[in-house]
């Protein structure tokens, strides 16, 4: 279905790893995208951003507010759950994967570490902080190369980019054709904060209820533009193209 545009595909859970089970099967590369208010804002101002998510191989709903809109035909399966379940498969399959994005060395490292606590047997074949990439998407050409050349020689199956909503999205949909091992490449935005513990997650009652945005609020003051464009500026388009 569609939401303000952009297509949000009818799966649960264990239908969307499925679907990333036969893609980690199959010959060549797809985009897992995960949709949420904020991000179906933006995609009203950037028509290449919404050109992009709707080519993702795979949307799946992040966003409460986003699932009751669609009147429970489409299941919330937050971002980072995701991530570490496709991290449980590709442990159970034998698939590699690479870590690239948060900014911070330390984190993606500490994610990393968090990573193999629970699962032993995964491969993490790479890890890179990533690159400073501007709202216009502009970034040191050299400096992607040299991440380009360290994922083609690393070669994962499984590539998670964290660089925040818009930019990864475009990364991935530009640069995936160069990366020929890889056959899932998803963006993940905060999840490696999430994951490695430098941000904690709201406790499980907001998380069901849907409100982790209020939890976030509390405990970050300084989101409230983004939570702002995620809640009214959200319902503002929502009703206005009813």
């Amino acid at each position: 279905m569609y939401i303000l545009g952009v297509r949000v595909d009818t799966v649960d859970k264990s239908s969307a790893l499925a679907k990333v089970a036969d893609f980690l099967s199959s010959g060549e590369g797809h985009m897992i995208f995960t949709p949420n208010p904020e991000m179906l804002v933006d995609a009203q101002k950037d028509s290449y951003f919404k050109e992009i998510l709707n080519k993702g191989d795979l949307n799946i709903c992040d966003g409460k507010g986003i699932a009751l809109f669609a009147k429970d035909s489409l299941e919330r399966i937050p971002g980072v759950d995701f991530m570490v379940d496709i991290c449980r498969l590709a442990a159970r399959e034998n698939k590699s994967v690479y870590l690239l994005g948060s900014g911070f060395e330390y984190v993606v490292k500490e994610c990393k570490n968090k990573l193999l606590e629970k699962f032993p047997s995964l491969k993490i074949v790479g890890l890179h902080p990533g690159l400073k990439i501007t709202d216009g998407f502009k970034f040191d050409s050299d400096e992607n190369d040299v991440i380009i050349d360290d994922i083609i020689l690393s070669a994962p199956d499984i590539l998670f980019v964290a660089f925040g909503h818009r930019k990864q999205e475009k990364w991935i949909y530009g640069f995936l054709p160069e990366l020929p091992s890889v056959r899932v490449a998803m963006g993940v935005g905060g999840s490696f904060d999430f994951i490695s513990g430098k941000i904690k997650r709201a406790p499980g009652v907001f998380r069901r209820l849907g409100i982790e945005w209020l939890y976030r609020l509390v405990c970050e003051p300084r989101r409230i533009k983004r939570i702002w464009k995620a809640t009214v500026v959200f319902l503002f388009y929502y009703y206005k193209n009813k």
